[in-house]
């Protein structure tokens, strides 16, 4: 009987950590960390939960948008997002065409949104003279 306990102890483990394993390895959060570590694209968002801000890893930098509800002609839908750097010394060698393609990306998950960036890239955007 002890045998048959320790066999179906072990096994039961075994799951939990393949389990456990899977769950890391698909973790959108660890992907959003080692995409910005290495200066890649990814958007971490929750698109169901509105209260909750998206982050976008693009080029080395951390973009936080913050998210707000409004109302669209016939629903309730995201209409209004700030978007700023996390840090502002991140964005050496950005271009004005870097944030057009990010406005693009956040543009196709919430296309009734209208898109505000926060300073400096507000000035940059806002300067018709690049």
């Amino acid at each position: 009987m002890l045998p048959l306990l320790i066999r179906l102890a072990v096994i039961a483990l075994i799951i939990y950590v393949f389990y456990k394993a899977i769950r890391y390895i698909t973790d959108p959060k660890r992907k959003l960390d080692e995409a910005y570590e290495k200066g890649q694209y990814y958007f971490y968002d929750d698109v169901k939960n509105v209260r909750k801000n998206f982050f976008i890893s693009f080029k080395g930098a951390l973009f936080e948008g913050e998210k707000y509800l409004g109302t669209t002609e016939d629903a309730f839908e995201v209409v209004t997002i700030f978007v700023g750097a996390r840090d502002a010394a991140t964005l050496q060698g950005f271009t004005k065409n870097d944030f057009t393609y990010l406005q693009q990306e956040i543009l196709m998950n919430y296309p009734n949104a209208k898109i505000n960036w926060k300073q400096p890239i507000e000035q940059l955007m806002r300067d018709t003279s690049l």
